[in-house]
């Protein structure tokens, strides 16, 4: 059925509906896909391939890149007096507390067995599927019968030398033995329904990238205020001075860049569904 639902919306439909915005409501009689229901593991995995490919151009492209033309970043960034961005989990966490701050039963966090804030430490149920997720390096889907959620839990990984140095070293981390591409949390997701139709999907997605936008903005607001603001406009740090990307200029890369893995997810899926 989700195959037969795709295939009608047609990848170039599904395309402009990621790149650009999201067209107005279709009447329910004759609507593409109006019938097609996506289990809630299948959309998970939608929404975390979306929010792998914006952490990944936060990481490179913003913290990488900026660090060599002088902007700093830094786990006390919130703080007034320190003039610096999130790190990229601090970056996921501010995207997580702007979905909170929306109309929205979607909520995700990143939390570990051994994490540096105590806040972030899985327990019950989820410290049971993480360590199932440690030992096979698998997602993990399963319901949360205490508050009838769905829950998701995907992967989080060392992928960075910069990573493991930053917790081996941090005076709060219960471990100093981290090692490159070693899982050392999950980034866990949840929503009350067992499933959602194609363009409920597609909602969720706008969620997720406004809450990203909204992340991103906040950070253009406090680097505006430095001592040495950095430049906002069309330029971005790898052109090698000390510049920022506009939010519309941020958005339109990370766009660009999760709405072609939302849009292979979405085939991949569909192929696995025949």
């Amino acid at each position: 059925m989700f195959l037969r639902a795709l295939t009608l919306l047609g990848l170039s439909a599904l395309c402009i509906y990621l790149f650009v915005t999201a067209p107005p409501p279709l009447p329910e009689e004759g609507k593409a896909g109006a019938g097609t229901t996506i289990p809630m593991e299948q959309a998970f995995a939608v929404l975390a391939a979306e929010n792998d490919e914006a952490r990944r151009l936060w990481t490179q492209e913003i913290v990488g890149a900026g660090k060599k033309v002088g902007l700093s970043f830094d786990e006390d960034w919130e703080r007034e007096e320190v003039e610096a961005g999130p790190l990229p989990a601090l970056f996921l966490k501010e995207t997580a507390r702007q979905m909170q701050r929306m109309s929205t039963d979607l909520t995700f966090f990143l939390g570990s067995d051994a994490p540096i804030k105590e806040a972030n430490r899985f327990e019950g149920q989820q410290a049971l599927e993480f360590a199932e997720i440690r030992a096979t390096g698998e997602p993990q889907f399963f319901e949360d019968t205490e508050h009838q959620d769905q829950v998701a839990m995907f992967p989080d990984v060392a992928s960075a030398a910069a990573c493991v140095s930053c917790h081996n070293d941090h005076v709060d981390s219960p471990r100093d033995d981290w090692t490159l591409h070693e899982v050392m949390g999950a980034t866990t997701w949840t929503y009350p329904a067992k499933a959602v139709s194609l363009e409920e999907l597609l909602q969720l997605t706008e969620i997720y990238r406004a809450s990203t936008r909204g992340a991103y903005e906040r950070y253009l607001e406090m680097a505006a205020s430095f001592e040495d603001p950095p430049v906002i406009g069309d330029q971005w740090p790898r052109d090698g001075e000390r510049v920022l990307p506009s939010a519309d200029a941020f958005m339109e890369a990370v766009d660009r860049a999760v709405s072609s893995a939302t849009v292979l997810k979405l085939f991949d899926l569909a192929r696995a569904d025949r």
